[in-house]
């Protein structure tokens, strides 16, 4: 289950994170796929995490939309981390305007999760 947070600078317009809400779980279920958690290209309700932030004007942020995916580390996916990452942002890039500085951060820590049935 990836876990995405995407922050925007103040003049990502309402659409263009519309667009992001809707095309980055299936974006990022593809570019994480491997065999310990394959994807099925048939989300469900709690199969990804994904929330928005604005960034503040305190902030040190010089990208339009900053992407930071976090999904637990098995070897398979760790090899070709930077491929992975490369992939969420050709595909972020295809659905954002094209004057939009976007960067990717994908991390595969080492985790575990928990949760009630």
């Amino acid at each position: 289950m990836p876990i995405i947070d995407v922050t925007c600078a103040a003049r990502v317009s309402r659409g263009a994170k519309e667009e992001l809400a809707r095309t980055l779980p299936h974006s990022v279920s593809v570019a994480v796929e491997c065999p310990e958690e394959p994807y099925d290209g048939d989300l469900q309700g709690g199969d990804v995490i994904l929330r928005f932030h604005d960034a503040s004007p305190i902030d040190l942020f010089d990208l339009d939309v900053l992407i930071e995916v976090k999904s637990k580390w098995f070897a398979s996916r760790a090899g070709d981390r930077q491929r992975r990452a490369d992939d969420i942002l050709r595909r972020t890039q295809d659905v954002l305007p094209d004057d939009h500085h976007v960067g990717v951060y994908l991390a595969l820590p080492v985790a575990a999760w928990a949760e009630p049935d």
